[in-house]
């Protein structure tokens, strides 16, 4: 295989601080390679020093081959949306054809049909690549090797982000094991040590009441076992210094995120959308939109970009006609252009600002959201892309909100920052409605799905990958006319239930409840056709 790039014990600082260090870096034709590690641990320098941008503050590096390369701030290109400009960059990058491609956050902004369509155009891609991403599924599809910086270390692996993630985690267990076991030598030879000096100390104390040569003749004898005594301790010593020292396993830190429970709702169903059209530039976003969220729900709002995922959260927010919002909801709204946040303010006031949470609890979530110290005064201005969008979910956290509607709340996020999200939205007890192109994320948070498909919005009872399989079944099999006719039930099922817990004026309820229950019989009948029941 022709090689393309290596590096050997290269360096980067920042200033005095060392940003990372690699011991033996190889790209050979054909790899495919996924770059990972937490915000500002040096991935997107890396990825210039591989494209020859920029040059290490130590080491050798050898470049060879041609190489294209998409970088995470992509060009302006006029009208077009963040979606449609990645894509377009993409698309160019590919058709160069170099011997390297190298593309930093390459599905920021694309929707789950680019997404595919990448991933395809990468698995036929001729030459190598490396792509820095937080897009675990993407990594899992695409990627062979994995590179991590951790503790200031790049590090590689075989295999894609799941292999890798499996791996370290065998790599802890394993730390944890050989300094546990170092601990325990070490604290039994020190205990011993420690017996042995207290024999000895005893052993300079004559007994009483002994006679002149008796006390000579103890003096002889004792003095020989402390001898001896001394000697094992000394021997004791010089088998600890020999102990392969094995330093404390060191524990990343994690974001953490937790929020005050939530107010409880009574209703069974706290939004209820009825009715609902939009348009844009005179073309049809969608039409006649139907569904309910239930309380303590997490529903993911999908679709293609363009298709109208924020205007519908817009016009949840709003209310007005079309939309009823249970009274005792209490609605918390991340936007995807952190329009809460106000740049010349800092961090902790931003927070701190409307919060229904005293000062040490905000302190506490920003703390744990990785902003230490005097991090929380720095202005939301000079702050990066994942630490405003940090601020902007600790503002929603510390707030008093029991609904939180998130409008891509992942984006500029780290996996493990994406992670904690996930364990916070997962132990959430109020509502969620969110909009993601993160398929991971939606697989792992969401019970329900919402698809703006065909200006519908279609209802899906299950999470993102039981959708997936739902319509591939759908595509491939002759059962799709009862497959799509299930989902239509369902969907109505959502909104009769919907009216049910939240009747309007003109809504008969015994009209409405025999109507539920024709439909749930319906939909047991499709799911017996279909094999479900």
């Amino acid at each position: 295989m022709t090689m393309l790039f290596e590096a050997s014990q290269v360096e980067m600082f920042i200033g005095d601080r060392r940003l990372f260090r690699a011991e033996q870096l190889r790209i050979s034709s054909g790899e495919r390679i996924g770059l990972v590690g937490m915000n500002g641990t040096g991935k997107t320098t890396l990825l210039r020093m591989i494209a020859g941008e920029v040059k290490p503050d130590a080491g050798a590096v050898r470049i060879a081959g041609s190489r294209a390369v998409i970088p995470q701030l992509k060009p302006d290109e006029g009208t077009l949306s963040g979606g449609e400009t990645t894509a377009l960059c993409m698309e160019r990058a590919l058709a160069e054809r170099a011997a390297l491609l190298l593309a930093d956050e390459p599905t920021m902004h694309l929707d789950a049909d680019h997404i595919r369509r990448l991933e395809k155009a990468l698995l036929a891609y001729e030459g190598a690549f490396v792509v820095v991403s937080h897009d675990r599924e993407f990594l899992d599809r695409v990627c062979t090797r994995i590179w991590a910086i951790e503790d200031g270390a790049v590090s590689s692996y075989s295999g894609n982000y799941s292999f890798y993630r499996q791996m370290r985690e065998l790599e802890r267990r394993r730390h944890w094991e050989k300094y546990e076991s170092y601990v325990d030598n070490r604290r039994q030879l020190e205990a011993a040590i420690q017996q042995k000096a207290q024999k000895a100390a005893r052993l300079e104390k004559a007994p009483r009441n002994l006679s002149p040569s008796e006390a000579r003749m103890g003096k002889d004898h004792y003095g020989s076992v402390q001898k001896g005594i001394h000697q094992s301790i000394k021997a004791i010593k010089t088998r600890i210094d020999k102990l392969e020292r094995v330093d404390k396993p060191r524990e990343p830190e994690r974001v953490r995120m937790d929020i005050p429970e939530a107010a409880r709702l009574g209703s069974r169903m706290i939004i209820r959308v009825d009715g609902l059209e939009a348009r844009a530039a005179g073309r049809l976003l969608w039409r006649d939109v139907r569904f309910g969220l239930p309380a303590g729900s997490k529903t993911a709002l999908l679709g293609p970009n363009g298709s109208g995922k924020t205007t519908l959260l817009k016009r949840i927010l709003e209310g007005g006609e079309g939309v009823t919002i249970a009274p005792a909801a209490k609605i918390g709204y991340f936007s995807q252009n952190l329009d809460i946040l106000r740049p010349d303010r800092t961090v902790f006031d931003n927070v701190s600002d409307g919060a229904a949470q005293p000062p040490e609890v905000v302190r506490a979530v920003l703390a744990r959201l990785l902003f230490k110290r005097d991090d929380v005064h720095k202005p939301v201005g000079v702050l990066s892309g994942g630490e405003r969008v940090r601020t902007a979910l600790a503002k929603l956290i510390v707030g008093d909100v029991n609904v939180m509607v998130l409008d891509e709340p992942t984006n500029f996020l780290d996996i493990p920052s994406i992670e904690a999200l996930e364990s916070l939205l997962a132990d959430y007890a109020g509502t969620v409605l969110f909009v993601t192109h993160d398929r991971r994320f939606a697989d792992r948070t969401a019970d329900r799905i919402l698809e703006i498909r065909d200006g519908r919005v279609h209802v899906f009872e299950g999470g993102w990958r039981e959708y997936e399989e739902h319509k591939a079944r759908m595509a491939e099999s002759g059962d799709a006319a009862l497959e799509e006719a299930l989902m239509t039930v369902e969907t109505k099922l959502s909104e009769t239930l919907g009216k049910l817990s939240m009747p309007g004026p003109g809504d008969d309820p015994e009209a409405l409840d025999a109507a539920f229950r024709q439909l749930v019989a319906k939909r047991n009948e499709l799911r017996r056709l279909l094999g479900k029941a």
